[in-house]
């Protein structure tokens, strides 16, 4: 009894200095791209700015562009080092997996990956310089519009992340149905309801404001009917395997 539980307990052991492992290759990489990122800062925050020509940026505190620019070097860094990341999350995870899972499963990190960034562009290049022409539409003579650059780039990062989750709708509801989680019915007999629910979770991942809501919303039911696509090939690949 005592031998078998040394066994397992080293096999613990080994669980965690694997994670570990993985976690310090992770954290080293973004740290190193975060590094690299920095130094591309200044041209980022030009760009971000060119996307409200008709807004006037200030700094309100002696910090606060000093920490823009470290949170633009880190989300750079994030983005660079997301290949890494998920291949250390991948050979973590993998050898616990069935071969067929493996092949769902990394075909879905590639996909999943993809559909990040172009929901991440599609934000940036579409989305944001119409939130803020209409944003810029409010301006009157008596008000000045000075924008705190801080909370500018906190805008336009939490609305590129907003975007980029959300436009993985489609590969989660490849996998619920692939997995036999969900059937492709159930997306289908509850899309009213979904519409609803799209909308509310719009109006909590963007920013307080009905265009950035609605030019979210739009996609995801997009999103949804493509996910309810994908699902119907996931759901006949799981009935020709049984």
């Amino acid at each position: 009894m005592k031998r078998k539980k040394t066994k397992d307990a080293l096999t613990m052991v080994e669980h965690l200095a694997e994670l570990r492992k993985r976690i310090i290759y992770s954290g080293l990489s973004l740290i190193v791209f975060s590094i690299i990122g920095y130094n591309l800062a200044g041209y980022v925050a030009k760009d971000i700015i060119s996307r409200a020509p008709d807004m006037e940026f200030v700094f309100i505190s002696p910090s606060e562009l000093m920490l823009a620019y470290i949170r633009i070097a880190v989300f750079i860094g994030l983005i660079i080092s997301a290949p890494i990341i998920l291949s250390q999350i991948w050979m973590f995870v993998s050898p616990g997996l069935e071969l067929n899972q493996k092949k769902y499963i990394f075909i879905s990190f590639i996909l999943g990956g993809g559909f990040f960034v172009v929901g991440a562009i599609f934000a940036y290049t579409m989305v944001l310089p119409l939130v803020f022409k209409f944003f810029a539409g409010f301006q009157m003579p008596e008000i000045k519009a000075t924008i705190s650059f801080g909370s500018y780039l906190g805008f336009v990062i939490s609305l590129l992340l907003a975007f980029g989750v959300v436009f993985e709708l489609p590969i989660v509801m490849f996998l619920l149905t692939r997995f036999g989680l969900f059937k492709v019915e159930f997306f289908i007999k509850y899309r009213k309801y979904m519409v609803l629910i799209i909308f509310v979770v719009a109006a909590i991942l963007t920013p307080p404001d009905v265009v950035s809501q609605t030019l979210l919303a739009i996609p995801m039911l997009l999103l949804y009917e493509i996910g309810i696509l994908l699902s119907r090939i996931g759901q006949k690949r799981l009935y020709r395997k049984d």
